[in-house]
């Protein structure tokens, strides 16, 4: 059942503060304290089981708590925590139910929580599950507490408590009793420090910049602070910048510094795009995405990334092949992804998005490691002469008899070494499984021959895209980088899967 109270603080001769006793330096603006208990930390498949709010403003501090039925059962764990069980939850209200006025209680206030990313997260995706768009401006008491007193290492709630000489009212772990508690810290800190140095910071955190007049103001409240891939586009769709970024909110805060609100990037910027991310490997895959859906005809290359410029590169992709001419003489023959699959394929060296780029590289190899350029088809004199490198005195005489065409390939296999390409390792796809710090977003990476056939957050949803079968996708430079290196650093978890039945 819904509980509403309105609370009476100390000074206050009635249920809600008058605007005279409550000092004004607490509410610059209307405030929301809030706290929520849920059945796990993941918001793809976690839901809310508690809210609690605090609203303070002007006019008083009302409080507000209620039981959310979560539709799925609680496990054993939260309940423990929480003191929170089914039977509680069984005859409670709905998210659905309690949407409106969920909305009410906070709309126009700065939303105020510990760890704000996880209660601000939860909402969001509560809201959006009802098909509503849900924003605000939030505040986190864990970075405010870090920026207000740097000299302590530690800033989660129980150690708040402890340092302030806090009061619990109620039971911690309970939505209404830690929203208490922010107001109470909130309060505290302002007995402490000067209003104006609170204000201040908050400000920093809030990050409000002033946007380009063109772009919604409010598109500030959406952006997360989580890693991804965002992306700037001008008239027309024409993509102007791709980045990705550690923290998505934090980055694109700093694209609208004062020093660049003159600049052609924001005088032409007329949509933001981003994708959130678990992690690095998210963002980066992201990033690509982001580029290969662009109209790269239209992109200012001084302002797209480099790892980015994907599309283009994949319509002539090239790698060299060794193959053996005779005896051991290993020879580089050019293929085309077009024809062969670059997953699959053994002994290739080097992606390169055209026939010309691929020939300029291995001339530059040739040169490097004193190559012969007929060997490599690189030069085509007659038979017995000596080839334009070994006239330049860059190639040791293979073409002319002074080297062995055996040592010659040998020296070519040393030379192309690094360029390798790896062949895909696994028997079929695999899932490669990324969290954020905070444990609150699971990224299921779903790759298939270096393919990324899908990103999504939950088993039920990696065993519909494996009903899918192979994917049918072309193979991609970057994303094959991308993923590649990724595994080779060993920082992420893989879960090999079944090979697709054919």
């Amino acid at each position: 059942m819904t509980t509403v109270s309105l609370v009476a603080y100390p000074g206050s001769p009635c249920d809600t503060l008058s605007p005279m006793l409550m000092n004004p330096a607490l509410t610059p603006e209307p405030l929301v304290f809030v706290d929520l208990e849920t059945s796990g930390a993941n918001f793809a498949n976690d839901r809310i089981i508690e809210i609690g709010l605090l609203e303070v403003d002007r006019d008083g501090a009302r409080e507000w708590s209620v039981l959310v039925n979560p539709e799925t059962p609680v496990s054993s764990f939260i309940t423990s925590l929480t003191g929170i069980d089914d039977a509680m939850l069984c005859s409670a209200p709905t998210f659905r139910q309690l949407a409106p006025a969920v909305l009410d209680k906070l709309r126009g206030r700065l939303f105020i929580a510990h760890n704000a990313r996880f209660d601000y997260g939860f909402l969001k995706c509560e809201f959006k599950r009802l098909g509503i768009d849900f924003r605000a401006p939030t505040l986190c008491t864990v970075k405010l507490s870090r920026k207000l007193f740097p000299q302590h290492h530690r800033h989660n709630l129980d150690t708040l408590v402890t340092r302030h000489g806090l009061t619990v009212a109620g039971n911690r772990h309970r939505a209404l009793a830690d929203a208490r508690l922010l107001w109470e810290l909130w309060q505290c800190w302002h007995g402490q420090l000067p209003s104006e140095t609170i204000g201040s910071v908050v400000a920093s955190i809030v990050g409000r910049p002033d946007l380009p007049p063109q772009i919604d103001p409010a598109l500030i409240d959406d952006l997360p602070e989580a890693a991804g891939a965002y992306a700037f586009y001008g008239e027309d769709g024409r993509l102007l910048l791709i980045r990705r970024a550690s923290n998505l909110r934090q980055q694109l805060c700093a694209q609208f510094t004062a020093t660049k609100r003159t600049t052609a990037l924001m005088r032409d910027i007329r949509k933001i795009a981003w994708r959130e991310a678990a992690g690095d490997l998210g963002a980066r895959l992201h990033e690509a995405e982001l580029a290969r859906s662009s109209t790269r005809s239209d992109a200012d290359p001084l302002l797209v990334s480099h790892s980015s410029r994907s599309k283009a590169a994949t319509t002539e992709l090239c790698s060299w092949q060794l193959r053996l001419h005779a005896g051991s003489d290993y020879r580089p023959q050019l293929v085309c992804a077009q024809e062969t699959d670059f997953a699959l394929a053994d002994d290739l060296f080097g992606l390169y998005p055209s026939r010309r780029e691929a020939l300029r590289s291995l001339r530059k190899l040739a040169d490097a490691h004193r190559l012969c350029y007929k060997q490599l088809g690189l030069d085509e004199t007659a038979a017995g002469d000596a080839c334009a490198a070994y006239r330049q005195k860059s190639c040791r005489g293979v073409c002319i008899g002074k080297e062995t065409p055996a040592l010659h390939g040998a020296r070519v296999i040393t030379a192309l070494a690094k360029f390798k390409v790896r062949g895909w390792p696994y028997k079929g796809p695999v899932a490669l499984l990324e969290r954020d710090a905070f444990g609150m977003r699971e990224d299921i990476h779903l790759v298939d021959r270096w393919r990324l056939v899908a990103t999504v957050h939950s088993e039920e949803a990696l065993q519909a895209c494996l009903a899918d079968g192979p994917t049918r996708g072309s193979f991609d430079p970057d994303t094959y980088r991308i993923i590649s290196r990724s595994l080779q650093a060993g920082k992420i978890g893989i879960r090999p899967l079944p090979p697709f039945s054919l």
